[in-house]
């Protein structure tokens, strides 16, 4: 008989990975892996001013990845620093005043290794509650931004000439990365949530013809990587977010020199 616990984490990293999905093929496709290591570090900086204003950790997390994402466009157009310096500028800088203001709460009880590579085991049925919302927000949001997020994907003067709103499209799907980031960290930390995006995306990209078989695929691949992960964790008693991501890479590098290059977006 399969204990509570484990079924909640099943519930959890399945939620998890139906966000997690759609949204790592537009990270895969746009090369915003390093965009999305930067918010997801800045999440530690949302979790202690979460913790410091008495509100929800989710909207402080939210609220700090987007402020870091603006700060990230208004310093590159008003700077001469390259894009990647600036990300890994703010993604450590972030991470280090996160973990510092953290420290310096001193009535504060936080699990850092929890909060760094998640702690799925002991999510509630409310932590799952708040991943399903936030994934049937995910799919829904992105069901109707499709055409012009996947045409500003492809080129954003192709969706400025079509008058597809390729601008405010970009802009809910970084609303939706910082959402999913946010309700995803107890899943798999903040340190590895990049991975639980990109890694299934890029593993689907192997075999997909198509953007929508990607996407389908990643998805697919998520779940398989929680539940592969989850069984490796209780079986040999390892971490269970890093399990998780392990899983992933493993069926990313066995796709390799088995799949044909499939035709998503390059």
């Amino acid at each position: 008989m399969i204990d509570d616990f484990l079924l909640r984490a099943l519930a959890a990293g399945i939620g998890a990975a139906l966000a997690a999905g759609p949204l790592g093929c537009f990270v895969v496709w746009r090369r915003l892996a390093y965009f999305g290591d930067t918010m997801a570090h800045s999440a530690l900086l949302g979790l202690a001013l979460g913790f410091l204003l008495g509100i929800a950790p989710v909207i402080g997390i939210a609220a700090v990845t987007l402020a870091v994402a603006a700060l990230m466009l208004t310093l590159e157009r008003r700077t001469e620093v390259p894009a990647d310096t600036l990300l890994g500028i703010l993604s450590h800088g972030a991470l280090a005043l996160g973990l510092v203001a953290i420290g310096l709460m001193s009535w504060l009880r936080v699990d850092l290794m929890g909060v760094l590579f998640g702690d799925v085991l002991a999510v509630s049925m409310q932590d799952i509650a708040l991943i399903y919302v936030a994934a049937a927000i995910v799919l829904s949001v992105l069901w109707r931004i499709w055409e012009p997020l996947l045409t500003a994907t492809v080129s954003s003067d192709l969706a400025r000439a079509e008058g597809l709103g390729g601008q405010r499209a970009s802009l809910l799907f970084t609303l939706l990365l910082a959402l999913v980031i946010a309700v995803s960290i107890k899943v798999v930390g903040v340190l590895l949530i990049t991975s639980l995006l990109i890694l299934p995306a890029a593993a689907a990209r192997r075999w997909a013809r198509s953007p929508e078989a990607m996407v389908a695929g990643a998805v697919l691949i998520g779940i398989v990587s929680v539940v592969a992960g989850l069984g490796f964790s209780v079986e040999l008693d390892t971490p269970a977010g890093p399990s998780i991501v392990l899983v992933a890479f493993l069926i990313f590098l066995f796709g390799l020199p088995r799949w044909p290059v499939g035709a998503g977006l390059r």
